[in-house]
């Protein structure tokens, strides 16, 4: 009997892709305003400062998602002040991103039928904590929401098992009563399930759907609460 449900949030409560993609929107906007830079050139900064600051940081850590140091080191590339800029850009780029939040249908009536159970409702993200509590919030869901693990708090990412045993923890159930939803197979359904919980993969895509044996979710309107809590 699953007692507690664990959510991945980027892609499983909302589109990545979309947020992102306005995020950049206005960071380029900025960009081109400020230093005369056009969208393809501010991308492309982009894409190279991650990989800086992936070798410099390393994979396994929160840090590498912190924008802020993202764009710090666009400046450095372009040899620009880093004051104001870099705040301002990291603020243009969230701003717009969570604004353009498209949240995954059936998510918010979900967590209410769980709650109506006396199921507790989790997360585990692969994220800094101050931008997925904004995105929470800004979803709606942040009142369905028991407790919260990132890999900033974890200190380590998905799928080490430090990550999973601090949502067991929090959740105050065994990992075998917890069930843990998202959309990376590796990370969080495969590493869900090497640490003692449910692994549920959250997947439009029908063929891949068809070469998995864990359990799949493809959209959170189909979801019969009472036989997933079995």
């Amino acid at each position: 009997m699953i007692k507690a449900v664990i959510f991945d949030i980027d892609n499983t409560l909302y589109s990545y892709e979309h947020s992102h993609e306005y995020g950049m929107r206005s960071l380029a906007a900025y960009c081109n305003r400020v230093f005369g830079v056009s969208e393809e050139e501010t991308e492309e900064c982009y894409k190279r400062a991650n990989k800086i600051m992936m070798g410099r940081i390393g994979s396994e850590t929160a840090a590498m998602h912190n924008r802020l140091m993202r764009m710090q080191c666009m400046l450095e590339l372009w040899d620009k002040p880093l004051f104001p800029h870099t705040v301002n850009m990291y603020d243009r780029y969230w701003n717009a991103s969570i604004e353009h939040s498209l949240i995954s249908s059936g998510i918010i009536r979900f967590m209410q039928k769980l709650k109506e159970r006396g199921i507790r409702i989790g997360i585990g993200t692969d994220m800094t904590a101050h931008i997925q509590y904004r995105r929470l919030e800004f979803l709606n869901l942040s009142p369905y929401i028991d407790f919260i693990v990132t890999s900033e708090e974890a200190g380590v990412e998905k799928p080490t098992p430090h990550l999973f045993e601090l949502c067991v923890e929090k959740a105050g159930v065994p990992a075998g009563e917890c069930a843990f939803i998202g959309d990376n197979l590796t990370k969080d359904v495969k590493g869900a399930w090497d640490n003692g919980l449910k692994g549920i993969w959250y997947t439009k895509w029908i063929e891949q759907q068809e070469e998995t044996e864990y359990p799949v979710i493809q959209s959170f309107d189909e979801v019969d609460v009472e036989e997933f809590l079995k």
